[in-house]
């Protein structure tokens, strides 16, 4: 399971920075703390339960400005050896896209700000939105990194899976992991639209639909922005103690298990090559070129 640390951005206003904290501030206690929280709990209780997050370098600066407590919580999760940092650019850009000497920076001043606070090393890459290309693909081989995320966009997979490893076209020993964006979007857009003919979403339902989506498949990404629990999702939907829920109801069951994006593609071979345009996901929309 993979989750988002996206950047905060000023609406505006006299004072941007001041706006800045204004805005971290109330995230923090709404999300970012509340949340940290029960993961610290979940990852103490189930050794195998597992997540990776990716955060912008803009990210960590603001916590490390407005509230050290947050990049305090983020270590202590990291520290559990349970969770895995993913690479990305620094400013969240889309500079590969654009400027390729720019990317290159921003993925290695990234590179230095996760090793100076977290001591970790980014052995996968998250572009921006999961913005991909077979280009980028290649680029991150030949950096080093042992795999690449990206949206699992239908008319991309056409008939195929977003629940296995592929192999990016034009590589050798990469591997290609996909979002499953369904399930990821039943908690980021859905969970508490109460229009939705699926609400409530309870942790046994959605633990059905996880289990019918891997039946014969070996694996599943679930990939949102932090800010989903208890920002997007208020606390008040029920979205913490679902969560915690449906983790204790997936790991009731033996075999089943939370994997880090390392572990998942040292686990499963590709089981295929994968050809993909120009993708990227924004929240609910999705575009390829």
């Amino acid at each position: 399971m993979t989750w988002l640390g996206s950047i905060i951005i000023s609406p505006g206003g006299q004072n941007p920075d001041q706006d800045n904290q204004k805005i971290f501030q109330k995230v923090a206690e709404k999300s970012y703390l509340p949340m940290n929280a029960l993961l610290e709990k979940l990852l103490k209780k189930y050794p195998d339960f597992k997540i990776s997050l990716s955060f912008s370098g803009t990210f960590l600066e603001q916590a490390e400005r407005f509230n050290p407590e947050v990049l305090e919580s983020f270590k202590r999760l990291v520290k559990t050896g349970q969770v895995e940092i993913l690479s990305s650019p620094y400013h969240h850009s889309l500079a590969f896209f654009y400027s390729r000497k720019e990317f290159e920076r921003q993925v290695e001043l990234h590179r230095w700000k996760i090793r100076e606070i977290f001591g970790a090393e980014t052995r996968v890459l998250a572009n921006t939105e999961l913005a991909y290309s077979d280009d980028l693909a290649k680029w991150a081989e030949q950096d080093g990194f042992k795999g690449v995320l990206a949206e699992g966009w239908d008319p991309i997979l056409n008939w195929r899976s977003p629940n296995y490893v592929y192999r990016p076209r034009g590589t050798k020993k990469n591997g290609l992991l996909l979002k499953n964006y369904r399930l990821s979007d039943d908690l980021a857009f859905r969970f508490s639209d109460r229009k939705w003919n699926e609400w409530p979403l309870t942790a046994d339902k959605f633990n059905t639909w996880v289990e019918d989506s891997v039946r014969y498949a070996p694996l599943l990404n679930l990939f949102m922005d932090y800010e989903t629990f208890g920002e997007h999702q208020w606390a008040e939907s029920g979205i913490f103690g679902f969560f915690e829920n449906f983790v204790d109801k997936w790991l009731s069951t033996n075999g089943n298990t939370f994997y880090t994006v390392s572990e998942a593609l040292d686990a499963n071979a590709p089981a295929g090559e994968m050809k993909y345009a120009v993708a990227c996901n924004v929240g609910r929309r999705r575009a390829w070129i």
